[in-house]
Protein backbone atom coordinates (compact mmCIF):
# COMPACT_ATOMS: atom_id res chain seq x y z
CA UNK A 1 0.00 0.00 0.00
CA UNK A 2 1.16 3.47 -1.08
CA UNK A 3 2.69 5.31 1.75
CA UNK A 4 0.76 8.72 3.62
CA UNK A 5 1.54 11.71 4.67
CA UNK A 6 -0.28 13.66 6.95
CA UNK A 7 0.47 17.49 8.08
CA UNK A 8 -1.68 20.54 10.10
CA UNK A 9 -4.12 22.23 9.74
CA UNK A 10 -3.47 24.93 12.65
CA UNK A 11 -5.94 27.96 12.32
CA UNK A 12 -2.99 30.04 12.80
CA UNK A 13 0.61 30.48 12.69
CA UNK A 14 1.36 29.98 16.65
CA UNK A 15 3.49 27.21 17.81
CA UNK A 16 6.13 25.97 20.54
CA UNK A 17 8.53 28.62 19.12
CA UNK A 18 6.51 31.38 17.80
CA UNK A 19 3.14 33.15 19.73
CA UNK A 20 0.30 33.83 17.11
CA UNK A 21 -0.30 37.25 15.95
CA UNK A 22 -3.63 37.49 15.67
CA UNK A 23 -7.13 35.54 16.13
CA UNK A 24 -7.13 32.27 16.99
CA UNK A 25 -9.11 31.42 13.63
CA UNK A 26 -6.97 33.32 11.24
CA UNK A 27 -9.19 32.08 7.72
CA UNK A 28 -6.29 33.41 5.32
CA UNK A 29 -3.69 31.74 7.59
CA UNK A 30 -5.69 28.62 7.77
CA UNK A 31 -6.12 28.74 3.93
CA UNK A 32 -2.64 29.29 2.93
CA UNK A 33 -1.07 26.52 5.10
CA UNK A 34 -3.71 24.11 3.96
CA UNK A 35 -3.21 24.96 0.23
CA UNK A 36 0.63 25.08 0.61
CA UNK A 37 -0.12 21.07 1.95
CA UNK A 38 -2.22 20.20 -0.97
CA UNK A 39 0.46 22.00 -3.16
CA UNK A 40 3.64 20.53 -2.08
CA UNK A 41 2.41 16.06 -2.29
CA UNK A 42 0.66 16.26 1.48
CA UNK A 43 -2.35 13.84 1.39
CA UNK A 44 -3.99 14.98 4.52
CA UNK A 45 -4.30 17.70 7.26
CA UNK A 46 -5.57 17.61 10.68
CA UNK A 47 -7.74 19.78 12.33
CA UNK A 48 -6.77 19.09 16.14
CA UNK A 49 -9.06 19.67 19.08
CA UNK A 50 -8.57 21.96 22.28
CA UNK A 51 -10.95 22.92 24.72
CA UNK A 52 -11.05 26.42 23.82
CA UNK A 53 -9.64 26.44 20.43
CA UNK A 54 -11.42 26.93 17.28
CA UNK A 55 -14.21 23.94 16.46
CA UNK A 56 -12.62 21.96 14.19
CA UNK A 57 -15.42 21.17 11.50
CA UNK A 58 -16.54 24.14 10.27
CA UNK A 59 -12.91 25.31 9.99
CA UNK A 60 -12.89 21.88 7.99
CA UNK A 61 -15.51 22.72 5.80
CA UNK A 62 -13.89 26.30 5.00
CA UNK A 63 -10.97 24.00 3.67
CA UNK A 64 -12.48 21.37 2.17
CA UNK A 65 -14.81 23.89 0.05
CA UNK A 66 -11.45 25.62 -0.90
CA UNK A 67 -9.05 22.99 -1.98
CA UNK A 68 -9.61 20.26 -4.05
CA UNK A 69 -7.68 17.31 -3.30
CA UNK A 70 -6.24 17.49 0.36
CA UNK A 71 -7.93 15.14 2.71
CA UNK A 72 -9.25 16.36 5.39
CA UNK A 73 -8.70 14.61 9.60
CA UNK A 74 -11.07 16.17 11.84
CA UNK A 75 -10.63 15.25 15.50
CA UNK A 76 -13.33 14.85 17.90
CA UNK A 77 -14.08 14.32 21.23
CA UNK A 78 -17.11 12.46 22.30
CA UNK A 79 -17.51 14.18 25.20
CA UNK A 80 -18.83 17.52 23.20
CA UNK A 81 -22.28 16.07 21.33
CA UNK A 82 -24.02 13.25 21.14
CA UNK A 83 -23.38 10.24 18.46
CA UNK A 84 -26.20 10.54 16.41
CA UNK A 85 -25.87 14.62 16.35
CA UNK A 86 -21.98 14.01 15.59
CA UNK A 87 -22.65 11.08 12.94
CA UNK A 88 -24.80 14.47 10.80
CA UNK A 89 -22.06 16.63 11.49
CA UNK A 90 -19.39 14.31 9.74
CA UNK A 91 -21.54 12.69 7.11
CA UNK A 92 -22.04 16.52 6.28
CA UNK A 93 -18.92 17.09 6.26
CA UNK A 94 -17.90 14.02 4.14
CA UNK A 95 -20.46 15.88 1.65
CA UNK A 96 -18.92 19.24 1.50
CA UNK A 97 -15.57 17.56 1.28
CA UNK A 98 -16.75 14.95 -1.80
CA UNK A 99 -15.42 12.03 0.42
CA UNK A 100 -12.15 13.50 1.61
CA UNK A 101 -12.94 13.00 5.53
CA UNK A 102 -11.43 10.96 7.93
CA UNK A 103 -12.46 11.83 11.68
CA UNK A 104 -9.78 11.14 14.86
CA UNK A 105 -11.74 10.19 17.89
CA UNK A 106 -9.78 11.56 20.92
CA UNK A 107 -10.60 9.62 24.57
CA UNK A 108 -8.85 12.25 26.35
CA UNK A 109 -5.37 11.80 28.37
CA UNK A 110 -5.94 14.65 30.98
CA UNK A 111 -8.30 14.91 33.43
CA UNK A 112 -8.19 18.86 33.75
CA UNK A 113 -8.40 18.71 29.81
CA UNK A 114 -11.38 17.41 30.00
CA UNK A 115 -13.36 19.11 32.61
CA UNK A 116 -12.64 21.89 30.93
CA UNK A 117 -15.94 20.70 29.19
CA UNK A 118 -18.22 18.85 31.72
CA UNK A 119 -16.34 15.77 31.38
CA UNK A 120 -15.51 14.45 34.78
CA UNK A 121 -14.99 10.42 33.70
CA UNK A 122 -12.24 8.80 34.60
CA UNK A 123 -9.83 7.63 31.71
CA UNK A 124 -10.91 4.01 31.56
CA UNK A 125 -14.56 5.15 31.99
CA UNK A 126 -13.84 7.75 28.78
CA UNK A 127 -12.35 4.41 26.55
CA UNK A 128 -15.47 2.80 27.06
CA UNK A 129 -17.78 5.92 25.96
CA UNK A 130 -15.15 6.63 22.95
CA UNK A 131 -15.87 3.25 21.82
CA UNK A 132 -19.52 3.11 22.23
CA UNK A 133 -19.61 6.39 20.48
CA UNK A 134 -17.96 5.15 17.61
CA UNK A 135 -19.99 2.07 17.17
CA UNK A 136 -23.15 4.49 17.28
CA UNK A 137 -21.56 7.07 14.74
CA UNK A 138 -20.89 4.13 12.37
CA UNK A 139 -24.52 2.73 12.57
CA UNK A 140 -25.93 5.89 11.82
CA UNK A 141 -23.73 6.42 9.08
CA UNK A 142 -24.94 3.09 7.66
CA UNK A 143 -28.20 2.20 9.03
CA UNK A 144 -31.10 3.65 6.62
CA UNK A 145 -33.60 2.17 8.67
CA UNK A 146 -34.55 3.22 12.90
CA UNK A 147 -32.50 2.28 15.41
CA UNK A 148 -32.30 2.47 19.20
CA UNK A 149 -29.43 2.20 21.41
CA UNK A 150 -28.94 0.99 25.11
CA UNK A 151 -25.54 1.42 26.06
CA UNK A 152 -23.86 2.44 29.53
CA UNK A 153 -23.42 5.57 28.20
CA UNK A 154 -26.20 6.61 25.23
CA UNK A 155 -29.48 6.03 25.35
CA UNK A 156 -31.81 6.79 22.51
CA UNK A 157 -34.90 5.27 20.84
CA UNK A 158 -36.07 5.06 17.18
CA UNK A 159 -33.60 7.62 15.95
CA UNK A 160 -32.80 7.33 11.87
CA UNK A 161 -30.72 9.67 10.17
CA UNK A 162 -31.25 11.42 6.53
CA UNK A 163 -27.69 12.76 5.77
CA UNK A 164 -25.04 9.98 4.68
CA UNK A 165 -21.40 9.99 3.94
CA UNK A 166 -20.31 10.12 0.39
CA UNK A 167 -17.65 6.93 1.32
CA UNK A 168 -18.71 3.76 1.83
CA UNK A 169 -19.28 2.22 3.92
CA UNK A 170 -17.93 5.08 5.90
CA UNK A 171 -15.25 7.85 6.41
CA UNK A 172 -12.16 6.21 7.77
CA UNK A 173 -11.90 6.24 11.89
CA UNK A 174 -8.90 7.23 13.36
CA UNK A 175 -7.55 6.42 16.99
CA UNK A 176 -4.83 6.58 19.48
CA UNK A 177 -3.34 6.01 22.41
CA UNK A 178 -0.95 3.57 24.19
CA UNK A 179 -2.39 1.97 26.80
CA UNK A 180 -3.77 -1.26 27.42
CA UNK A 181 -7.30 0.22 27.22
CA UNK A 182 -6.42 1.95 24.82
CA UNK A 183 -5.06 -0.48 22.49
CA UNK A 184 -8.52 -2.46 23.24
CA UNK A 185 -11.14 0.52 22.37
CA UNK A 186 -9.02 1.28 18.85
CA UNK A 187 -8.07 -2.22 18.33
CA UNK A 188 -11.43 -3.33 17.92
CA UNK A 189 -12.92 0.26 16.03
CA UNK A 190 -10.15 1.85 14.30
CA UNK A 191 -8.93 2.18 10.96
CA UNK A 192 -5.94 4.15 11.59
CA UNK A 193 -4.17 3.50 15.08
CA UNK A 194 -1.79 6.86 15.40
CA UNK A 195 0.99 6.88 17.24
CA UNK A 196 3.99 9.32 18.70
CA UNK A 197 7.80 9.04 17.23
CA UNK A 198 8.90 6.41 19.59
CA UNK A 199 12.13 4.55 19.06
CA UNK A 200 11.68 1.70 16.61
CA UNK A 201 11.76 -1.13 19.26
CA UNK A 202 9.16 1.02 21.07
CA UNK A 203 6.86 1.35 18.02
CA UNK A 204 7.01 -2.37 16.92
CA UNK A 205 6.27 -2.83 20.30
CA UNK A 206 2.97 -1.31 19.88
CA UNK A 207 2.56 -1.90 16.80
CA UNK A 208 2.15 -6.06 18.05
CA UNK A 209 -0.39 -4.20 20.67
CA UNK A 210 -2.59 -3.13 18.27
CA UNK A 211 -2.55 -6.35 16.19
CA UNK A 212 -3.43 -8.56 19.65
CA UNK A 213 -6.01 -6.18 20.36
CA UNK A 214 -7.39 -6.40 16.86
CA UNK A 215 -7.28 -10.03 17.20
CA UNK A 216 -9.05 -9.96 20.55
CA UNK A 217 -11.78 -8.09 18.78
CA UNK A 218 -12.49 -10.81 16.56
CA UNK A 219 -11.04 -9.07 13.61
CA UNK A 220 -9.28 -10.37 10.79
CA UNK A 221 -7.79 -7.38 9.32
CA UNK A 222 -5.73 -4.79 11.62
CA UNK A 223 -5.77 -0.65 11.76
CA UNK A 224 -3.64 1.07 9.57
CA UNK A 225 -0.73 2.13 11.92
CA UNK A 226 0.07 5.95 11.96
CA UNK A 227 3.51 7.63 13.52
CA UNK A 228 4.09 11.18 14.27
CA UNK A 229 6.99 12.99 13.86
CA UNK A 230 8.49 16.83 14.19
CA UNK A 231 11.52 17.00 11.64
CA UNK A 232 14.12 19.09 11.33
CA UNK A 233 15.83 19.51 8.15
CA UNK A 234 18.56 21.30 6.31
CA UNK A 235 21.13 20.96 3.58
CA UNK A 236 23.82 19.05 5.79
CA UNK A 237 23.99 17.28 8.85
CA UNK A 238 26.01 19.84 10.77
CA UNK A 239 23.51 22.48 10.14
CA UNK A 240 20.68 20.22 10.70
CA UNK A 241 22.36 20.13 14.07
CA UNK A 242 23.01 22.93 14.50
CA UNK A 243 18.79 24.19 13.42
CA UNK A 244 17.94 21.49 15.92
CA UNK A 245 19.62 23.16 18.98
CA UNK A 246 18.13 26.69 17.84
CA UNK A 247 14.71 25.34 18.03
CA UNK A 248 15.40 23.95 21.30
CA UNK A 249 16.30 27.28 22.33
CA UNK A 250 13.56 28.94 20.57
CA UNK A 251 11.47 26.33 23.04
CA UNK A 252 12.86 27.60 25.68
CA UNK A 253 12.45 31.19 25.41
CA UNK A 254 8.92 30.91 24.24
CA UNK A 255 8.18 29.01 27.36
CA UNK A 256 10.27 31.64 29.08
CA UNK A 257 7.86 34.42 28.12
CA UNK A 258 5.01 33.19 28.47
CA UNK A 259 3.14 28.91 28.49
CA UNK A 260 3.19 27.69 25.63
CA UNK A 261 -0.66 26.70 25.61
CA UNK A 262 -3.39 26.10 27.44
CA UNK A 263 -2.79 21.95 26.34
CA UNK A 264 0.56 21.66 27.33
CA UNK A 265 0.17 21.37 31.13
CA UNK A 266 2.91 20.99 33.66
CA UNK A 267 3.67 18.81 36.14
CA UNK A 268 3.37 14.95 34.85
CA UNK A 269 1.38 13.92 32.46
CA UNK A 270 -1.44 11.48 32.88
CA UNK A 271 -1.27 9.74 29.82
CA UNK A 272 0.79 6.44 29.14
CA UNK A 273 1.58 7.97 25.38
CA UNK A 274 3.51 11.51 27.03
CA UNK A 275 4.78 9.38 29.58
CA UNK A 276 6.25 7.12 27.20
CA UNK A 277 8.09 10.00 25.16
CA UNK A 278 9.46 11.52 28.49
CA UNK A 279 10.66 8.10 29.59
CA UNK A 280 12.56 7.71 26.14
CA UNK A 281 14.11 11.41 26.61
CA UNK A 282 14.91 10.42 30.17
CA UNK A 283 16.93 7.68 29.01
CA UNK A 284 18.79 9.06 26.25
CA UNK A 285 18.74 12.27 23.56
CA UNK A 286 19.65 10.18 20.35
CA UNK A 287 17.59 7.03 19.23
CA UNK A 288 18.12 4.66 15.90
CA UNK A 289 18.81 6.95 13.10
CA UNK A 290 18.09 10.33 13.50
CA UNK A 291 15.34 10.29 16.29
CA UNK A 292 15.89 13.43 18.70
CA UNK A 293 13.86 13.83 21.95
CA UNK A 294 14.93 17.29 23.82
CA UNK A 295 11.69 18.80 22.20
CA UNK A 296 10.20 16.49 23.45
CA UNK A 297 11.69 16.73 27.48
CA UNK A 298 10.92 20.56 26.93
CA UNK A 299 7.55 20.08 26.04
CA UNK A 300 6.78 17.66 28.88
CA UNK A 301 5.65 14.85 26.19
CA UNK A 302 2.74 17.31 25.22
CA UNK A 303 0.93 15.21 21.78
CA UNK A 304 3.88 14.69 18.63
CA UNK A 305 7.11 16.26 20.23
CA UNK A 306 9.85 13.85 18.76
CA UNK A 307 11.86 15.11 16.30
CA UNK A 308 13.84 13.71 13.08
CA UNK A 309 17.12 15.51 12.76
CA UNK A 310 19.36 15.44 9.96
CA UNK A 311 19.51 16.34 5.94
CA UNK A 312 16.02 15.37 3.63
CA UNK A 313 17.91 12.22 2.89
CA UNK A 314 18.64 11.24 6.61
CA UNK A 315 15.09 12.21 7.38
CA UNK A 316 13.57 10.09 4.76
CA UNK A 317 15.47 7.21 5.36
CA UNK A 318 14.35 7.38 8.85
CA UNK A 319 11.10 7.23 7.87
CA UNK A 320 11.61 4.55 5.48
CA UNK A 321 12.89 2.32 9.03
CA UNK A 322 9.34 3.37 10.15
CA UNK A 323 7.85 2.16 6.80
CA UNK A 324 9.70 -0.81 7.30
CA UNK A 325 7.95 -1.84 10.57
CA UNK A 326 4.69 -1.40 8.97
CA UNK A 327 3.44 1.89 9.00
CA UNK A 328 1.61 3.34 6.19
CA UNK A 329 0.84 7.23 7.64
CA UNK A 330 3.67 9.16 8.38
CA UNK A 331 2.39 12.52 10.18
CA UNK A 332 5.12 15.28 10.24
CA UNK A 333 4.57 18.95 11.51
CA UNK A 334 7.65 21.51 11.57
CA UNK A 335 8.00 24.36 14.09
CA UNK A 336 7.58 27.00 11.68
CA UNK A 337 4.28 25.57 10.34
CA UNK A 338 4.03 26.66 6.96
CA UNK A 339 7.82 27.25 5.74
CA UNK A 340 8.17 23.58 7.24
CA UNK A 341 5.26 22.39 5.83
CA UNK A 342 6.86 23.18 2.00
CA UNK A 343 10.35 22.18 2.56
CA UNK A 344 9.09 18.94 3.65
CA UNK A 345 6.78 18.53 1.12
CA UNK A 346 9.51 19.44 -1.78
CA UNK A 347 12.64 18.19 0.08
CA UNK A 348 11.33 14.61 1.79
CA UNK A 349 8.17 13.28 0.81
CA UNK A 350 9.24 12.71 -2.80
CA UNK A 351 11.93 10.83 -1.64
CA UNK A 352 9.95 7.82 0.73
CA UNK A 353 7.03 7.80 -2.18
CA UNK A 354 10.16 7.17 -4.99
CA UNK A 355 12.01 4.89 -2.77
CA UNK A 356 8.26 3.32 -1.81
CA UNK A 357 7.51 3.22 -5.27
CA UNK A 358 10.80 1.30 -6.44
CA UNK A 359 10.11 -1.66 -3.66
CA UNK A 360 6.64 -2.13 -4.82
CA UNK A 361 7.46 -2.57 -8.56
CA UNK A 362 10.42 -4.96 -7.53
CA UNK A 363 8.06 -6.48 -5.33
CA UNK A 364 9.77 -6.29 -2.27
CA UNK A 365 8.74 -6.99 1.01
CA UNK A 366 8.73 -4.31 3.73
CA UNK A 367 12.72 -4.89 5.50
CA UNK A 368 13.35 -5.40 8.87
CA UNK A 369 14.55 -1.71 10.54
CA UNK A 370 17.25 -1.33 13.10
CA UNK A 371 16.51 -1.80 16.33
CA UNK A 372 16.55 1.26 18.81
CA UNK A 373 19.73 2.48 20.55
CA UNK A 374 19.87 4.57 23.57
CA UNK A 375 23.68 5.06 23.99
CA UNK A 376 24.62 7.42 21.40
CA UNK A 377 23.70 11.15 22.51
CA UNK A 378 24.03 14.60 20.29
CA UNK A 379 26.82 16.50 21.69
CA UNK A 380 25.96 19.24 23.98
CA UNK A 381 24.82 23.04 22.57
CA UNK A 382 26.94 22.68 19.55
CA UNK A 383 26.73 22.98 15.68
CA UNK A 384 28.72 19.25 15.28
CA UNK A 385 26.75 16.76 13.98
CA UNK A 386 25.85 13.78 16.04
CA UNK A 387 27.55 10.09 16.06
CA UNK A 388 25.22 8.23 14.04
CA UNK A 389 24.06 4.54 15.83
CA UNK A 390 25.73 1.48 14.80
Amino acid sequence: MPVEFLGIAATNEGSEVTARSGASFDKEYTLRLARAHEDHGWDRVLFAYGSGSPDPSPAAAYIAARTDRLQILVAHRPNVSYPTFAAKTFATLDRISEGRLAVHFITGGNDHEQQREGDFLTKDERYARTREAIQIIKKAWTSHDPFDHEGAHYRFRDFVSDTFPVQQPHPPVSFGGSSPAAYAAGGAEADIYCLWGEPLAQTAEQIESVKAAAKAAGRTDVPRIQVAFRPIIAPTEELAWEKAYATLDRIKARKAGAPLSRRHPSGEPQNAGSRRLLAAAAAGERYDRALWTPTAAETGGAGNSTALVGTPETVAQALLDYYDLGVDILSARGYDLLDDAIDFGRQVIPLVREEVARRERRGEARGTARPATTNPQPPANTTEPAPQSA
